[in-house]
């Protein structure tokens, strides 16, 4: 027996801007056609997904993390602490920088961002400060990685001119970044494609659709390819 799913979600059209957001890639792709497709902005370090799951580990939140700092931002304020953004060139992201300002934020139990003076908390002082700002602490770590993919978003769609845009990879089901796209998307006349949450981890629909395309444009590999979990265009 042989069974058809067919997805009927809106598409968008060629060429149209995809931010590729996972543990493993953060990428902003041109698409012209399911086989044509070029890398224009790709992280130089850490990945979203990376930054997200990081900044968990160093908070005390159990693996994977990204989806915790999703659940806790939705009950914080994400205007109650700045994170700086990094000043990258061009498309390109980065987001070591970042992980590395949370991390020292938390060592000073935030004092960091309020006083000049040094200070080191201690382990109890930290635990203590997680535990009464866990909420904002996330919705601020949250808003920061999110405004960071969206300027770049918004940037690449004003160099090429396209106004279909969506997203997909893990970080796709993160919901400050599914909204973010949606108002961002309202401001600048983008039409916006969001994956249903089923489709924003790996799954045997995405290898499969991959392989129908590549076998219509007769694009085959020998048996002795290697793999690579970092694949450009």
């Amino acid at each position: 027996m042989c069974w058809r799913i067919y997805i009927d979600d809106p598409k968008p059209a060629f060429p149209f801007l995809c931010l590729t957001v996972s543990g493993g890639h953060t990428q902003i792709v041109v698409c012209n056609s399911p086989s044509d497709l070029k890398v224009i902005g790709e992280t130089i370090d850490d990945a979203a997904g990376e930054a997200f799951d990081k900044s968990a580990k160093i908070l005390g939140l159990p693996y994977p993390g990204g989806p915790l700092i999703d659940k806790y931002a939705k009950e914080g304020n994400p205007a109650r602490f700045k994170f700086p953004e990094p000043r990258v060139e061009g498309l390109d992201f980065s987001f070591s920088g970042l992980k590395t300002s949370i991390l020292y934020f938390l060592q000073n139990a935030g004092t960091s961002l309020l006083h000049k003076e040094e200070f080191r908390a201690t382990e109890e002082e930290r635990q203590k400060f997680i535990d009464e700002n866990l909420a904002d602490i996330c919705a601020s770590v949250q808003d920061r990685i999110i405004s960071i993919l969206l300027n770049k978003l918004r940037k690449a769609a004003d160099q090429t001119g396209i106004r279909d845009i969506c997203i997909a990879g893990g970080v796709s089901a993160n919901s400050g970044l599914r909204k973010g796209l949606e108002e961002t998307g309202k401001q600048y006349g983008w039409r916006t494609f969001i994956p249903a949450f089923q489709y924003c981890t790996d799954n045997a629909a995405m290898i499969a659709l991959t392989g129908y395309y590549k076998f219509q444009a007769k694009d085959f590999s020998p048996l002795n390819v290697e793999a690579t979990a970092r694949a450009t265009w």
